[in-house]
């Protein structure tokens, strides 16, 4: 019983971190995202300055995800590691890419265009490469007692691709919405304008994704069309969450739309968790296969008890400071 009690709250913690980092991280890979379509370079301006005091803060969780991860599943890293080399790498190059750019973009005017490109295709790599690796997941490893046996670029397939594209268009949806509460006057309209087509782009693609898994996953196949009761209540309240970020865009609402973003991403995430549920590693091996001993989980729970707390505390702080409008000669730099 043990076992089984620090399994889940190690599951419910990685799961946890694993949002908060699609959520936090996911609006300025947005912004990046949507940086070649900006009205101006003052626009860019003033949305590099919206997110440049938080983003490295929000990536916290991924360090967090994964350092949980690793002491927690360990079989996890064996198996994902060889599986998702390449697609791994893609993302932390791209992150490295963004991150460079955040800093140097601001210094450089000579080659600012060339930091421009860098935080675009390095947002837009790393979304990708994040899309990819989610739709890996839900298609499955090729594992033979607990050890990848695939190649390296079985996880780049049709539908991984269809994954990374929707999650890109997902994330300028976030940032799109971002920008509306962020921003004023000619930026905001802007981002009002596009924000309906990004929806749209993202509820086609979902729609797509959500066809094409019942093909994918057998077993997510006979989850989903024998238990209707339970799951499908996630897509309708993700529905429910793009109505309202629809009617709150039309109605120039500036809190909303971000807001009814970020439902849409929980509610899609939390209808992913159900379906797959408890198999952590496809398709065959589940949370309490591959955990490590109770004896790990317990020492390394209680420094997570003292970490996430601050964790929180800090990201709350920093939203709080740097709280209301980004405007054209004002910002972090």
């Amino acid at each position: 019983m043990e076992i089984f009690d620090l399994t889940l709250i190690w599951a419910g913690i990685i799961g946890f971190g694993v949002i908060m980092y699609v959520l936090m991280d996911g609006f300025d890979l947005g912004v990046g995202i949507l940086f070649p379509f900006a009205p101006d370079e003052d626009s860019r301006d003033v949305m590099m300055n919206s997110v440049a005091p938080i983003w490295d803060g929000n990536e916290t969780w991924l360090v967090l995800g994964g350092a949980g991860l690793l002491a927690a599943f360990p079989v996890v890293y064996s198996v994902f590691l060889p599986a998702l080399y390449i697609g791994v790498f893609l993302m932390l190059a791209g992150l490295i890419f963004r991150g460079i750019a955040f800093e140097f973009r601001f210094k450089s005017h000579r080659n600012r265009h060339w930091w421009n490109r860098a935080f675009c295709w390095g947002s837009t790599v790393a979304a990708f490469a994040q899309g990819a690796v989610v739709g890996a997941y839900i298609q499955g490893f090729a594992v033979e007692d607990f050890v990848y046996v695939g190649g390296a670029l079985d996880w780049l397939t049709p539908f991984t691709v269809l994954t990374g594209l929707g999650l890109v268009a997902g994330y300028a949806l976030l940032g799109v919405t971002w920008l509306i509460m962020k921003t004023e006057g000619h930026i905001q309209e802007w981002a009002y304008r596009l924000a309906p087509r990004l929806l749209i782009a993202v509820l086609a693609v979902f729609a797509i994704i959500s066809l094409w898994t019942p093909f994918v996953d057998e077993a997510v196949r006979e989850r989903w069309f024998g238990h209707l009761y339970l799951i499908w209540i996630f897509p309708v309240l993700a529905l429910l969450c793009a109505y309202w970020l629809w009617r709150s865009v039309q109605a120039r609402r500036e809190g909303q739309p971000f807001i009814a973003t970020l439902g849409v991403f929980v509610f899609t995430y939390l209808g992913l968790v159900v379906s797959k549920w408890p198999v952590i590693v496809p398709p065959n091996y589940t949370l309490w296969d591959v955990a490590s001993a109770p004896e790990s989980q317990l020492f390394l729970l209680l420094g997570m008890l003292f970490v996430i707390p601050i964790v929180l505390a800090y990201t709350a702080w920093s939203y709080w400071v740097f709280r209301g409008k980004v405007r054209v000669g004002e910002g972090y730099h």
